[in-house]
């Protein structure tokens, strides 16, 4: 019996591969290694497709997050407010950087962060707000902005599973103050390796957050703060610029099948999408009571399915000093006990596809 893939990365690398591999042996034989053309050329593409003034590549997604936190002055002693149902990276970004992350727990429907329960959390340390735009769906955006400019507070947007997400008819990549990227190979528009970039219209941010990534340097050998290495490599700034020429086509097809999923699965709940936003759908994640008996009756027919996020951050050993007990955020724990992760990836057939919901159909009412 044949497997269905959770997703197929080599599959999106031969579809685009004479491409990609002209791509990378232009930036071998050009002798430029580090920075340069090739990083320059994706950070004006993706900033015109996010709708951004500015990009600046970085060596991957926790990178983009830690440089936009000190570029825009949160450190020790401050607080930021996170999801408690998020992938560990965006608490790993804040603690980072001295400060300290505050969770909040997401909305019941949309798995992302219940922008009414915010400015309960906000104290007279909080700096600033991080919005994720979970599984590739928008975080609502526009009360969450009304909140930072109330408090006086700035808004970073965690964008790592976002690429060609809309919110209100525009593309996530400018709403908030800095907006952070991760590249990793199983992204919508991922490299060959770790990569990632900050966009925003801020030009202050994208100056600071271009010395903090090269030691603290805009001049060689002149460093003006303490800085740290993480460039976009040169090669994955190729990659991704070939990529982002499709991304709009993987984009639909991503669309495609999880409407197909939306209209035939039965037995599970499937995601709620608000009228407020068109997802990039890098996950099509369901809930069922009996998860785990479900995920393992899929794999023994073949079929590849993951958890995101098994253990929700507040309970990781990570952050066991931060004193959460179990049962204090009680949604992001439910979600980490029945959430599941169905394939989907451009490259899909409908044929796999129409074997996970035949499967997942007749499974999940038996369990």
């Amino acid at each position: 019996m044949s497997t269905v893939p959770f997703l197929d990365l080599r599959a999106g690398y031969l579809a685009v591969q004479a491409e990609i591999d002209a791509a990378v042996a232009r930036v071998m034989d050009s002798g430029w290694y580090i920075m340069g053309p090739e990083v320059e050329m994706f950070e004006a593409a993706f900033a015109d497709y996010c709708g951004a003034d500015h990009c600046v590549g970085v060596a991957n997604g926790l990178d983009a997050l830690i440089l936009s936190l000190r570029a825009l002055g949160v450190g020790a002693g401050h607080e930021v407010i996170v999801p408690s149902n998020t992938f560990i990276a965006t608490w790993l970004a804040v603690s980072a950087v001295g400060a300290k992350p505050v969770a909040v727990e997401p909305d019941a429907q949309t798995y992302n962060m219940d922008p009414a329960l915010i400015e309960a959390a906000i104290t007279p340390r909080t700096r600033a707000i991080i919005a994720v735009h979970l599984y590739g769906q928008s975080a609502d955006l526009d009360p969450v902005l009304a909140v930072t400019r109330a408090h006086d507070l700035v808004l970073i947007e965690d964008a790592a599973q976002a690429h060609g997400a809309t919110y209100k008819g525009t593309r996530i990549g400018a709403h908030g103050d800095a907006v952070c990227w991760s590249f990793y190979p199983g992204k919508n528009l991922g490299a060959m390796g770790d990569a990632g970039a900050v966009t925003t219209n801020r030009a202050d941010i994208a100056a600071h957050v271009s010395t903090l990534r090269n030691y603290g340097s805009r001049v060689k050998y002149v460093n003006e703060v303490q800085g740290t290495n993480s460039r976009l490599d040169p090669i994955q700034a190729a990659v991704l610029v070939v990529k982002l020429a499709h991304l709009d086509d993987w984009t639909q097809a991503r669309r495609t099948l999880a409407r197909r999923y939306n209209e035939a699965l039965m037995g599970v709940v499937t995601p709620h999408v608000p009228l407020w936003t068109e997802p990039a759908w890098h996950l099509y994640v369901v809930r069922h009571p009996k998860r785990d008996a479900l995920m393992q009756a899929l794999a023994d027919e073949g079929i590849s399915t993951m958890i995101h996020y098994p253990i929700p951050p507040h309970l990781q050993a990570a952050y066991a000093d931060c004193g959460y007990a179990k049962g204090v955020l009680p949604l992001a724990e439910a979600f980490a006990d029945d959430m599941l992760s169905l394939p989907i990836g451009p490259q899909m057939p409908h044929s796999d596809q129409d074997r996970v919901i035949e499967a997942v159909n007749r499974l999940a009412a038996t369990l």
